[in-house]
C-alpha cells in the first residue's frame, strides 16, 4: 500500500471513529493534505459516514484555507526575492560572491529534469492561462502546488485565488457526487 492510500485509510477510519461533530473538522484537515485534495477529502468523508453536503464543504473549506496559506507564504517570499534583487549590492557580500552564487543556482537549477506532471502543467497554463491551469491543474498537480507555480511566477494572488476557488468547487463538486452516486446507485447503501 503506498503512503497516499495508507494515509488516506487512516483519515477514513478516523473519521468513522470520532463523533460526528468533530467529522467535518478530519475532512478539513484531510482537505489540507497534497495529493488528497478537496475530492478525496470527500470521499473520505462520505465512506466516514458524513452527509455528502457537509462532506463537500468541509472538504473545499480545508482545501482552499491551505491554498490561502501557501499563497500567502509564496507571495511573501517571491515579494523578499524580487526586492532583494532591486536593492544595491553592499560591501560585505560583493558582487561576485552573489553572481557565482547565483550561477552555481542556476546550473543546478538547470541539470535537473522537470517531472511529467510539472511539464503538463506549463503547456496548460501556456496554452489556456491562469483560469485553464488552475481548472486543470488537479488533474497533473496539486492544487497547492498549483497556487504556489502561479504566484511564485507572478500572477497576482486576487487571481490566483479567484481561480484556484473556483477550481476547488468544481473538483471537490465532482468528487463528492461521484462518491455519493457510487455509495447510493452501486453499491446501494442507503
Amino acid at each position: 500500500m503506498s503512503p497516499i492510500d495508507q494515509l488516506i485509510s487512516n483519515f477514513q477510519e478516523l473519521a468513522a471513529q470520532v463523533p460526528g461533530i468533530v467529522q467535518p473538522f478530519i475532512v478539513m484537515l484531510a482537505g489540507a493534505i497534497p495529493f488528497v485534495d478537496g475530492e478525496g477529502a470527500a470521499i473520505i468523508g462520505i465512506a466516514g459516514g458524513l452527509h455528502p453536503i457537509v462532506a463537500g464543504v468541509a472538504a473545499a473549506a480545508g482545501n482552499f484555507l491551505c491554498v490561502l496559506l501557501v499563497v500567502a507564504v509564496t507571495s511573501r517570499a517571491r515579494t523578499t526575492i524580487v526586492d532583494r534583487r532591486r536593492s544595491p549590492v553592499g560591501v560585505s557580500g560583493g558582487a561576485g560572491a552573489r553572481s557565482s552564487a547565483l550561477g552555481a543556482y542556476q546550473e543546478t537549477a538547470a541539470t535537473k529534469p522537470e517531472s511529467k506532471g510539472r511539464r503538463r502543467f506549463n503547456r496548460w497554463l501556456v496554452r489556456f492561462g491562469v483560469p485553464g491551469a488552475s481548472i486543470l491543474g488537479p488533474l497533473a498537480i496539486p492544487t497547492q502546488i498549483t497556487s504556489a507555480i502561479l504566484v511564485g511566477g507572478g500572477t497576482p494572488r486576487r487571481w490566483v485565488l479567484l481561480w484556484q476557488a473556483i477550481s476547488i468547487v468544481i473538483w471537490t463538486t465532482i468528487g463528492t457526487v461521484a462518491a455519493w452516486a457510487t455509495l447510493t446507485f452501486v453499491i446501494e447503501v442507503s
